[in-house]
């Protein structure tokens, strides 16, 4: 897991206690991971985290799990569209995933 971690650049929110609430990492303009604790979903958390990443960081596509609709949603009301569709993912396990990118 380290070593995934170390091909990423990661950044944090925290709430005003200093709480890690979420985290994102991003490599080569691709949105790698982005994960909000639960607690603090549906509050703009994702979003902010996500605009950051776009507008700092050059962020121009994600891959998504194909079951995953809460995220398919989420990334094209933020303006992702999909792009192309794999049959498995980067590991070669049998779960489709959607290539998406910025509009």
């Amino acid at each position: 897991m380290n070593t995934y971690l170390d091909a990423v650049e990661l950044r944090c929110i925290k709430n005003e206690t200093g709480k890690l609430i979420g985290f994102l990492g991003v490599a080569d303009q691709n949105l790698e991971m982005l994960f909000i604790h639960p607690d603090f979903r549906g509050i703009g958390i994702g979003k902010t985290l996500l605009e950051y990443s776009i507008d700092t960081m050059g962020v121009k596509k994600v891959d998504v799990n194909e079951q995953n609709g809460q995220a398919l949603e989420f990334y094209q009301h933020c303006g992702f569209e999909v792009k192309k569709r794999s049959e498995s993912d980067s590991s070669g396990k049998p779960y489709p995933i959607l290539h998406m990118e910025l509009k």
